[in-house]
């Protein structure tokens, strides 16, 4: 059995959701693996981030999302609101500030000590519900999905742009 990783780096913008379409990069990965047959799993190292399968929606709103994604939004939105205020989600508590503010690149998380840099509770819930990794058939060295099927990473966290990571595993022979 063969075993092959890869990770992919991706950026995401401030003040949206961010939707990747990684399809394209997994089924890379699975050519440079050379397995043949097996499994494939696609993960976020992140807690404010998802992977998920969906069908690709050809219809694309003025933010550039896809029908299906701008769905997905809404319906979230109903379930989880966006963190708006301190009072919107009792995360992060005064205690989770003081952990972050005691890092030493705290700068990073809390740009000029702005607690509501941190006031992304609803993208810890939102990634939470959608999980965050998939896995998939590799079949004859390709993967066995639909002719529609599309691989997205998201990341929920509006508060700042970033670059994420995103872990391919290949596994089988």
């Amino acid at each position: 059995m063969a075993v092959f990783k890869k990770q992919i780096l991706l950026e995401t913008k401030e003040g949206k959701v961010s939707y990747v379409d990684i399809t394209l990069e997994v089924k890379q990965a699975i050519e440079e693996s050379d397995i043949k047959s097996g499994i494939c799993t696609v993960i976020s190292p992140h807690t404010t981030c998802s992977v998920f399968f969906e069908e690709f929606a050809h219809d694309i709103n003025e933010a550039g999302d896809e029908s299906l994604q701008e769905d997905l939004n809404t319906v979230l939105e109903k379930i989880i609101p966006d963190h708006t205020s301190s009072e919107t989600y009792v995360y992060p508590g005064e205690e989770h500030y003081k952990a972050v503010e005691s890092w030493p690149n705290a700068q990073e998380y809390l740009p000029d000590g702005d607690r509501k840099a941190l006031w992304n509770g609803d993208a810890h819930l939102k990634s939470t519900i959608l999980g965050s990794s998939e896995t998939f058939e590799v079949e004859n060295g390709k993967l066995a999905v639909g002719s529609t099927g599309y691989i997205y990473f998201v990341d929920f966290d509006q508060t700042r742009e970033r670059t994420r990571k995103c872990n391919i595993l290949i596994i089988g022979e």
